[in-house]
């Protein structure tokens, strides 16, 4: 079969290429899922991927198949595949896969303190193929109402963890409603973050580089988001529009903009930090003064990465919510569609310079 992939630490080495077909005996103890892959989605880490910033092939390839936010739907599944799952189920897989560390052990690999296995991105093929086969324990089934936009669960499922943290963090509060907070970037996460939030009925700020009016602005008003754009708002201004900010959450990639947040956080808040910066950015900050503010006023930062599947399952009954208090509104979010995997040349140039894309997708068994 057919799969998109990438010779690790070679830059611009995406290419189309022939893979062996999985099968579901591939994963031992009858616990096997064929899927065959509808669509799949692809971000700023599938281009850093690319660009030979990381990523590993698994072990005895040479070869990188990427491609981690997926969608697709069971063909087949093994004997002992519990009945909740059988072929023609729409499914999402999560990304990390168990190591050996204690947090692997009670299902946190989200927490591992190993090195990541993550498909599509390190030791383990992706998705951008034909078909793939899993392990029943980290597929989540979705509606088929979902089908048109459920390649955004796993996107979303990052926003999902982040919030979850900040209020298993805040248990220490016994008692904590946050009322308002602000997301720093309007990409695909910050958008979905942004969902989110006002799903949970909190006022939300999101705070970005590019001047409104746009399309991600005007997406944000509709769910009752306010947009305020870097260029001519600083976080102090944000702060005093805003009102006591309880939450911020990072998906800016920006790391200046993210630190600089602990400033401008409110008494007794959380700045959740979800994007990952690669590079080897500098900036100046008032130590002094964050510092103080986090010790007087019990603040506390905290950093996330990939989903747990519990956050996937969140995700999913956020995706039927948002459907139904705003139709329409997720499906704007998929701008941008390559039709079959050997377009892949397009996918990169998409990812690489397509300023008014949000989120690429790639058809990849039809629409």
């Amino acid at each position: 079969m057919r799969a998109v992939a990438v010779t690790p630490g070679k830059a611009d080495s995406l290419h189309l290429r022939e893979v062996r077909r999985p099968l579901v005996g591939d994963v031992p103890d009858g616990r096997g899922v064929l899927v065959d892959v509808i669509r799949v989605g692809a971000c700023g880490t599938d281009k850093e991927i690319v660009d030979a910033l990381f990523g590993t092939a698994p072990a005895g390839d040479d070869f990188l198949v990427i491609g981690h936010e997926n969608l697709g739907r069971v063909a087949e599944v093994g004997e002992n595949v519990p009945g909740w799952l059988r072929p023609g189920a729409l499914v999402v897989a999560t990304v990390r896969r168990p190591g050996t560390s204690i947090y692997d052990a009670i299902g946190l690999q989200d927490m591992t303190t190993d090195e990541a296995r993550e498909r599509g991105i390190n030791r383990l093929h992706g998705y951008l193929a034909e078909a793939y086969v899993d392990d029943v324990a980290f597929l989540v089934p979705l509606p088929d109402s979902l089908e048109a936009v459920g390649v955004l669960l796993e996107p979303l499922s990052i926003a999902e963890k982040g919030i979850r943290q900040a209020f298993e963090i805040q248990r220490r509060m016994r008692v904590w409603r946050p009322a308002r907070a602000a997301v720093l970037g309007a990409g695909p996460v910050g958008l979905l973050t942004a969902l989110a939030l006002r799903l949970r009925g909190i006022d939300v700020a999101v705070y970005s580089r590019r001047p409104a009016p746009y399309r991600n602005s005007e997406l944000l008003g509709a769910i009752g988001a306010r947009y305020l754009s870097s260029s001519d708002t600083t976080l102090d201004a944000l702060s005093d529009a805003a009102g006591p900010l309880d939450l911020i959450v990072d998906a800016s990639g920006f790391s200046p903009l993210a630190l600089g947040a602990a400033r401008v956080l409110g008494k007794n808040g959380v700045l959740v930090l979800a994007s990952v910066t690669g590079g080897k950015v500098t900036a100046e900050l008032p130590t002094d003064v964050i510092n103080e503010g986090f010790v007087l006023n019990n603040k506390v930062m905290v950093g996330t990465v990939n989903a747990h599947r519990d956050d996937f399952i969140t995700g999913v009954e956020d995706l039927l919510r948002a459907e139904a208090f705003y139709p329409g509104w997720l499906g704007q979010l998929i701008t941008t569609r390559v039709n079959g995997l050997e377009a892949h040349a397009e996918l990169l140039g998409h990812l690489q310079d397509d300023r008014d894309a949000i989120k690429v997708v790639v058809e990849v068994g039809g629409r």
